[in-house]
Parts: C-alpha cells; structure tokens; sequence
C-alpha cells in the first residue's frame, strides 16, 4: 500500500513550560527524529512536519533527514489548521494517509506497522482506522484518500476529529493492548509518570533545559 505520513509538530507547548515537546530526548535522541525514522521504517512514501512555534529549533534536529517540511503561519489557530496544511501536502496517489502526533514518545516502526495492516485489510465502506486501547481511543490515525479529499474540500475549521464525528459508519477502530498508543505528554508532570511507568527518562535539551 503507498501510504504518506503528517507528523504535526506545530503547537507552542505551553502545558509545557512553552518548549517544544518534540525536541525532549529519549536515550539521547529528539522525538521528532525518532517519528521520522519510525514512519520511514514502516514504508512512508513521503514524511511531511508540519512546523509553526519553535520551527527553527525543531527544523534543526531534522536538517539531515528526507523529509518534506511545512510551515504553519498561524499555528495559534489550533491543531485543525496544521493537519490541513499537512493533508493539503499529501501526494496525490496515496492511498493512506497517517496521522501523527510529535508527543507519543514510545511510538516506534512496529506499532505504525500495526496500524497500516489493519488499515490495508478494512472492510470497502471503511474511510478511517485508529487505535482502540482498553476503551481509549489513540493515535495515530489512518485515513483514505477519499477521506482527506473530503476534509479539504470543507472550511477551515474542520479535520480529522470532524469528519470522524460526520461519519462514524465509515470509521473502524482497531482494537488493542498496546499502550504506546495512549502514552503522550500534555504537561510537565507526564515526564515523570513516564519515568515511572517505563523506567525511562525523557530530558529537555540543553537550550531547552529548565533553570
């Protein structure tokens, strides 16, 4: 299946202490760059981030990899507004396109794997697949072509969450155990939970670093 990813990675983090979540480092490395490498390993014909708040820190960390980078002008207008620059940037003739969130530090190539084999394998009327964890819905999400086509031809305020709710018979959870799904990062103290529940640890870089 030719599937493209949209890695968004434009929001100001101010549950965050305002840094960008996407640059903390886990053993050694920027999320974003682990995001890339995953969706690259998994067979993403095209990676698009999608940058707005810190777009020159974050562009940095990325300055070496094949990906496509977009700009979000206005990211204050919320998430909706960077997944539709990133839809828009999509190449025509992808069949899937993968939604991705910059904040869910266990994602790896194995769990994106997942995600498109269920997708490939849904039923014909089926426009959207997600991961399903124990009741709680997650993320990534997976979309058709017909899908993305029919949130662009809409106004600007509506995206992925708004056509899921305008066509629930079309969408198809995937059901799993899978905690990656689920684990994300909106405020300072998820950095510990992390800690706790993995034995991990996730750290600021140092221009990022708390004083």
């Amino acid at each position: 299946m030719n599937w493209a990813a949209v890695l968004l990675a434009a929001g100001a983090g101010s549950r965050m202490g305002h840094r960008p979540k996407s640059l903390l480092l886990l053993d050694g490395e920027p999320l974003i760059r682990r995001h890339v490498h995953s969706l690259q390993q998994a067979g993403a014909s095209q990676v698009t981030v999608v940058l707005g708040h810190y777009a020159s820190d974050i562009a940095a960390a990325l300055t070496d990899l094949d990906i496509h980078v977009v700009h979000n002008p206005r990211p204050d207008d919320g998430l909706v507004s960077s997944q539709r620059l990133g839809l828009q940037a999509v190449p025509h003739g992808s069949e899937g396109v993968l939604m991705m969130l910059a904040d869910q530090p266990l994602l790896d190539a194995t769990d994106v794997t997942a995600l498109c084999t269920q997708f490939a394998a849904r039923p014909v009327a089926t426009h959207m697949v997600f991961p399903m964890v124990d009741g709680v819905p997650g993320n990534p999400v997976m979309l058709s072509a017909e899908a993305r086509d029919a949130i662009l031809a809409q106004g600007p305020a509506f995206g992925c969450q708004e056509w899921r709710q305008a066509h629930r018979p079309q969408v198809q959870p995937f059901a799993t155990d899978n905690s990656h799904y689920t684990t994300d990062l909106d405020h300072l103290a998820d950095l510990d939970l992390f800690t706790q529940r993995t034995g991990r640890t996730l750290s600021w870089p140092p221009a990022w670093a708390p004083e």
